[in-house]
């Protein structure tokens, strides 16, 4: 299967496209997914899992991915979709939105993980695919770069809880501003600290 899939993609590169999230760890914010065909005419250097790069160079690759590929685009699942149907089901749901963005319609796609979504297209899961394919590399910048950015915003919004530096994930600050603010709309209510918080009655900040 893996084989076949490799030489479909092989024969028509330029329909191909790699899918990946950023943000399932985090206890706030967007599941953000990617989906991206690059030109293989056109290749970028330095494409690798996003987790392994830093922020200064996800940024420029970001910059090079948008300009290069031949298409590029993004889905998300929000908080309250996170809590009515869980994180799993919500990162494939992001990436089903992510690739259903795409301007062109591809003929394959490569997931990053160790499933697929229930779509139309076909595709194949690769464990650690954002080391392994390209297309996935490019997915998984696109999708933190794009999920960075909205906590920034958060940020602004809710002053206090440090999302600009944290970005939602479970960190010792992050723990202390649910302590003393209580969690926002942008919290996940069913992760376990916020759910705790909620259950202790901490006030939901609507932000302004």
């Amino acid at each position: 299967m893996v084989a076949e899939a490799w030489e479909r993609v092989r024969v028509a590169p330029d329909k191909a496209a790699g899918c990946d999230e950023a943000g399932r760890g985090p206890l706030a914010g967007n599941v953000i997914a990617a989906a991206v065909i690059l030109d293989h005419r056109n290749l970028i250097e330095g494409l690798a899992d996003s987790k392994k790069l830093s922020q200064k160079k996800r940024e420029a690759l970001y910059e090079s991915i948008l300009s290069n590929a031949i298409a590029v685009g993004v889905g998300s699942a929000s908080p309250q979709e996170i809590d009515e149907i869980n994180i799993l089901q919500a990162s494939l749901l992001a990436m089903t939105r992510a690739v259903d963005a795409l301007p062109i319609r591809p003929d394959f796609v490569f997931v990053d993980g160790n499933r697929c979504p229930q779509w139309s297209f076909a595709s194949l899961a690769v464990v650690k695919g954002d080391a392994k394919v390209a297309s996935i590399s490019a997915a998984s910048i696109v999708a933190k770069v794009v999920r960075d950015r909205e906590l920034l915003l958060l940020d602004r919004q809710y002053p206090g809880y440090g999302f600009a530096q944290h970005k939602g994930y479970p960190t010792a600050a992050h723990f202390a501003a649910l302590e003393r603010l209580g969690p926002t709309p942008a919290h996940r209510r069913t992760f376990a600290p916020v759910a705790q918080r909620l259950i202790q009655g901490s006030s939901i900040s609507s932000g302004s």
